[in-house]
């Protein structure tokens, strides 16, 4: 796979808080089948839905299992027409700001490009 590129502003902060806005763009391009249940919810459920974040009561969308893939559909987080404009790609690599995740590494387990890869896939609930 092809290495990471882009530049990298270190924030510090706790919880769901940002002080500096990150800014990554993948380059690295996925050929495989991105699945949502096996490889994306994962790491929303360790990295984003966490306690005062991403989880029931918290912050939009809910990316707790089971809730996850409908809530960044209803939302219209997701444009498979063209996918880099996804918000949450967006989110993703700092184009929007916050700049997720908050905490933590940049682009924790590739998500940066196995969200692409998966939008630009269809975006299926599989």
């Amino acid at each position: 796979m092809a290495a990471m590129a882009g530049v990298i502003l270190v924030a510090f902060g706790t919880g769901c808080r940002q002080d500096t806005t990150l800014t990554l763009q993948s380059t690295e391009v996925i050929k495989d089948t991105v699945s949502f249940k096996a490889d994306l919810q994962p790491i929303f459920t360790a990295k984003c839905a966490i306690a005062s974040c991403h989880s029931d009561g918290g912050q939009t969308p809910d990316l707790e299992s089971g809730k996850a893939y409908q809530s960044l559909i209803s939302m219209s987080l997701v444009d498979t027409t063209v996918p880099k404009t996804s918000i949450i790609f967006e989110r993703l690599t700092g184009v929007l700001s916050p700049a997720m995740p908050l905490t933590g590494s940049s682009d924790p387990d590739n998500i940066n490009a196995l969200v692409l890869a998966w939008i630009t896939q269809g975006a299926k609930n599989n």
